[in-house]
């Protein structure tokens, strides 16, 4: 969990014995062995820890941040097992230790995987499922040696804050405190409140203005209950920062890029040919701000991992020692129930069968130097991870610096091989996702390890509910990522003529047209053109072409000629019609395309899918919903992923690999991060701000502010206080609806959400329809009075967060606690 205070050193709340104490005595004696791993534990802890897996791969797809799971799912299992009749301390670990295991498999799978999308390939559910699980238990495995001399030996001088924080929680659990209901209503309001503008369109997701008297400058937020909550959570500082990276971003270069260039006669670095003159803000950002920002946040990763070299060197030191002398006396048999580990074999045998694994298992295609790479340098940054989480905590510990170092490492390894091929690409960002996500997972698990230490708990049995946490999570991460994906992806016109896809596959699609008769008399009587007529179909899922004067409606669903006439329209400036009311509507004839990928260093189109006709040549682009470059289409808005770290991830392979990356643009994006060090800001959240839309990092500046103001007040927030409680529940409920909707928009084919869109289904003719299509999410919106409704609604969870901050009451007795 990210934080805005200081770690703890050696304070904590004192309700076990002082961690000072040479000979420490946990909550739960090891004389005592109370039911501990149970089957409703583990299915507990799988629930929650696939619900909170589910948030933060929609975060980490969203603004490349996620937030720890282990206080929320600690809170609700202490409920949920006190509403069934009893709770247990052991018991309520071992939930909290099954669901955290989810959040950490997230940020690896959905920071890196959605970087094949941008390399030309699809995300497989088995290629998914295969990293998040292989990477997490490479991170569970290289855990268990580690743990004697991380956690036992090294008590009281590594707090771990997390992992304390959450045994605070348990044990305050025990002896009557909790606070699940704060949770559960930010789960309910952050849930209802996304549906309704998502789902329900009641009011715009994203509030936008340009700025007059500069040129292409725009400030625009969204009205989202998850980025405020992350905001809150990670503190004043930090969003802050990021914030100020949007602002250089959007009103300082993307307008004085735009002010340069609007001189120009020839295009840079676009595939498309577009003038920097005719470019919107959003496609100035796309073409050049995304170099800037890569090379400001690869930078800024480094700058993190460079500074933690002294910590990294020592903490691999000292665990390799502590190892050594934990396994000196290994044949004296460990008596004690809290000192009990899985046994070494273990560690050797699946180390062993996962090089094999990740060698052999079709899906991943990665050869057996690869393989040992991951094994080294998971082996590496697992006991670096664990080490630097027990310092300073999981928000300080650079995961992304370690994923783009192994990236580097192996793209150099790679380019020296002379293996540059997209397979070869496929195969160095799969290297590179699964050392993260057991760098990642180590971190958390030396958390889980620590809590489990304080309150009592077996070692073994924590170990074995985190192999199950990771493959239960493992199981639906990629399904949450594929559907997120899907559900967003959108199929456009954009012939190629004569270009011709480089790997074509046995995938076919199946295009259903029908001829429409429309009346000239009945376009002129209301006053519409083809334009409006082509804007409004699109809303209803459907392509309209004309050639030399006829027009055809085309569909990839299969509807039949009377169900299209059916359809009502809802043209701008005009009123509502019914296709069949304009001209008649007949069954045309099938048209079948072939599925194929663009992929390479020297392409005439950006790499990705497309649909290509029976010449061969390139007719539709496939535009992902993961880092897709195209944001409108026909005056409707996309929904769209930015997806950064993937975005990072896929130049660093590209620009190794392939030796074509604009070097001016990343080098500026460099020197933009020198420099705030330089003035002794950290650079990283600043990157990430640049590379983000400020869209995203203008509710997390929000949310900053609301716990600056709660900290002033208070006096300081906890890991368990209401707002922060709160702050998950806004992160899960709001991150779980928008997984809900996209699921909504595969399985309906898009008529789902059309048939729950209000604005669109009441039309603008009525009081109610034209008010919701003045103020909602509609073509027609007032750009002024759409913005204030939307404002309101933000304005009333932001209230509602603070007022909830400042009058509750922590989840624990309150003490000086550093975070």
């Amino acid at each position: 969990m990210a934080h805005g205070t200081p770690p703890v050193v050696d304070e904590r709340v004192p309700l076990a014995q002082s961690p000072e104490s040479p000979l420490y005595t946990p909550f739960i004696p090891p004389t005592q062995s109370p039911t501990e791993m149970t089957l409703r534990a583990l299915l507990l802890g799988s629930v929650l820890g696939i619900v909170f897996a589910a948030s933060s791969v929609y975060l980490a797809i969203k603004v490349g941040l996620t937030v720890s799971a282990s206080i929320p799912v600690a809170v609700l299992s202490i409920a949920i097992f006190r509403a069934m009749g009893k709770s247990n301390i052991l018991e309520n670990t071992i939930v909290q230790t099954t669901g955290s295991a989810g959040e950490s498999l997230a940020f690896g799978v959905a920071a890196a995987l959605p970087a094949l999308l941008l390399l030309g390939y699809d995300i497989s559910l088995t290629h998914a499922f295969l990293t998040a699980a292989l990477g997490g238990v490479l991170g569970v495995l290289m855990m268990i040696p580690l743990r004697q001399g991380l956690i036992v030996q090294e008590h009281g001088k590594l707090p771990y804050p997390e992992g304390t924080a959450s045994a605070d929680v348990l044990i305050a659990g025990q002896e009557g405190g909790t606070n699940a209901r704060t949770v559960i209503i930010g789960f309910l309001v952050g849930g209802i409140y996304k549906f309704a503008y998502s789902g329900m369109k009641l009011f715009r997701e994203v509030l936008s203005t340009p700025l007059k008297g500069l040129k292409s400058a725009t400030l625009s937020t969204e009205v989202s209950p998850e980025l405020l909550g992350v905001g809150y959570i990670i503190g004043p500082r930090v969003a802050a920062i990021t914030f100020a990276g949007g602002v250089l971003s959007y009103l300082i270069l993307i307008p004085a890029i735009s002010f340069f260039g609007s001189g120009l006669d020839k295009p840079l670095l676009v595939h498309t040919g577009t003038l920097i003159r005719d470019m919107s803000p959003d496609q100035i950002r796309n073409a050049y701000v995304l170099y800037i920002g890569a090379g400001a946040v690869a930078t800024g990763g480094l700058i993190s991992l460079i500074r933690s070299l002294p910590t990294i060197i020592g903490a691999f030191k000292r665990g390799v020692e502590s190892l050594k002398a934990s396994r000196a006396h290994g044949g004296v048999p460990q008596m004690l129930r809290t000192d009990q580990d899985l046994p070494i074999t273990v560690v050797l045998v699946g180390s062993a069968l996962l090089v094999l694994a990740i060698w052999l298992a079709p899906p991943l295609q990665v050869n057996f130097m690869s393989a040992l790479l991951i094994i080294v340098f998971g082996f590496f940054f697992v006991t670096v991870s664990a080490r630097i989480t027990g310092e300073i905590g999981s928000s300080s510990n650079p995961i992304s610096g370690m994923v783009v170092a192994t990236l580097l490492v192996t793209c150099l390894v790679y380019l020296l091989m002379g293996w540059t091929s997209s397979e070869d690409r496929f195969m160095a960002l799969t290297t590179a996702a699964i050392v993260g996500i057991a760098a990642s997972n180590g971190g958390t698990t030396a958390q889980d390890l620590k809590t489990a230490f304080i309150v009592g708990g077996t070692p073994k049995r924590q170990q074995i509910a985190l192999f199950v946490g990771v493959l239960t999570s493992a199981m639906f991460i990629g399904l949450v990522l594929v559907t997120l994906n899907r559900g967003a992806t959108v199929t456009i016109p954009e012939p190629h003529p004569g270009v011709t896809v480089t790997e074509m596959t046995q995938e076919t699609r199946t295009q259903y047209t029908f001829p429409w008769a429309v009346s000239a008399d009945a376009l002129a009587s209301r006053g519409l053109d083809e334009a409006a007529l082509r804007k409004a179909a699109w809303a209803q899922g459907y392509d309209l072409a004309s050639n030399g004067g006829a027009m055809e409606l085309r569909s990839w669903r299969q509807v039949s000629a009377q169900d299209v006439g059916a359809v009502t329209l809802s043209p701008t400036g005009g009123s509502q019609v019914k296709v069949a009311d304009l001209g008649g509507v007949t069954q045309g004839p099938e048209r079948t395309f072939k599925e194929g990928f663009v992929r390479g260093a020297d392409t005439p189109v950006p790499a990705g899918k497309y649909l290509v006709d029976d010449a061969g040549s390139i007719q539709y682009v496939v535009d992902p919903g993961i880092g897709g470059r195209i944001s409108t289409y026909e005056g409707q808005a996309l929904t769209r992923y930015a997806a950064p770290k993937a975005q990072l991830f896929s130049l660093i392979i590209d620009g190794i690999l392939t030796q074509r990356l604009p070097w001016d643009l990343v080098l500026l994006g460099v020197f933009i991060a020198l420099m705030l060090e330089l003035c002794g800001v950290s650079s990283l959240p600043f990157a990430v701000g640049v590379y983000l839309p400020i869209s995203s990092s203008a509710p997390l500046f929000v949310g900053g502010m609301v716990r600056y103001f709660v900290d002033r007040v208070r006096g300081g927030e906890s890991d368990f206080s209401p707002g922060t409680l709160l702050s998950s529940g806004y992160i899960a409920g709001g991150s779980i609806a928008g997984v809900l909707i996209a699921f909504l928009e595969i399985v309906t084919d898009g008529a789902g959400s059309r048939a729950i869109n209000l604005p669109a289904l009441l039309g603008h003719e009525g009081v109610i329809g034209g008010f919701l299509n003045t103020v909602g999410e509609s073509e027609l919106a007032h750009p002024v009075w759409s913005n204030i409704w939307g404002l309101l609604f933000f304005a009333g969870i932001t209230l509602f967060l603070l007022r909830s901050a400042l009058k509750g009451q922590s989840a624990a007795p309150s003490t000086p606690h550093g975070k």
